[in-house]
């Protein structure tokens, strides 16, 4: 009888170090899956070029001062010429469009973000571009 109850015990036993097993594993590959999806990896020296109006230099001094008053900017150049934002950004801190927000509340339209009505009102007169 002791002999049988032995047997039927490691039988129990085995089984339930297979299904701890199995339990395990699926739980590893669980977490594998959610640490490969959690690893998007991002530029800490991204480069971007976007459309922002604007006229003259006092347009430049803000535009610029604008974006690198958001976290995570770390050049920001305008071309008066073309009206283009060139920027380096770390993309672990911020977003181009965290910039194009930043740009449209000092009275900037960019090609996603449009300055409010009365903020570009605001601007003084050489700054005014002509609005699309």
């Amino acid at each position: 009888m002791q002999k049988s109850i032995a047997i039927t015990i490691s039988k129990i036993n085995k089984k339930i170090n297979k299904k701890m097993k199995n339990i395990l594993f699926g739980m590893l590959l669980l977490a594998a899956t959610f640490s490969a999806q959690g690893q998007d990896k991002k530029n800490k020296n991204a480069n971007y070029t976007t459309e922002v109006n604007g006229n003259c230099g006092l347009c430049k001094k803000r535009i610029e001062k604008a974006a690198f008053s958001v976290a995570g900017v770390k050049s920001a150049v305008w071309d008066m010429d073309t009206h283009q934002l060139s920027l380096i950004l770390n993309e672990e801190k911020t977003t181009i469009l965290d910039v194009k927000k930043a740009v449209a509340k000092i009275g900037h339209d960019t090609d996603e973000v449009k300055a409010m009505d009365e903020t570009y009102a605001n601007l003084q007169g050489c700054c005014q571009y002509e609005r699309k």
